[in-house]
């Protein structure tokens, strides 16, 4: 997960767009030829990708700024890691 990964994400593309991108990576997933470190890699890109999801609903659903968002979502991530 990486912060100016999300954001820019987030800044730069409609939450509909980016689910999408999900999806088709999930998809990808599924194929029996996708090796591991391709597997860890679309895992890393799907973590940013529902990452910018998330600042998305933050920003439209509790009228947070970007940035506010953005920070949240990592408190969020981090808070759950801890426990």
């Amino acid at each position: 997960m990486k912060l100016p990964v999300i954001r820019h994400l987030q800044k730069n593309n409609q939450k509909e767009q980016l689910l999408h991108t999900a999806e088709v990576l999930e998809s990808l997933c599924e194929h029996r030829s996708v090796k591991e470190e391709e597997m860890d890699m679309i895992g890393e890109l799907l973590t940013n990708i529902y990452g910018a999801v998330e600042v998305h609903n933050l920003v439209e659903n509790e009228g947070m700024s970007q940035i506010d968002a953005a920070n949240a979502f990592v408190k969020k991530v981090m808070g759950s890691i801890d426990r």
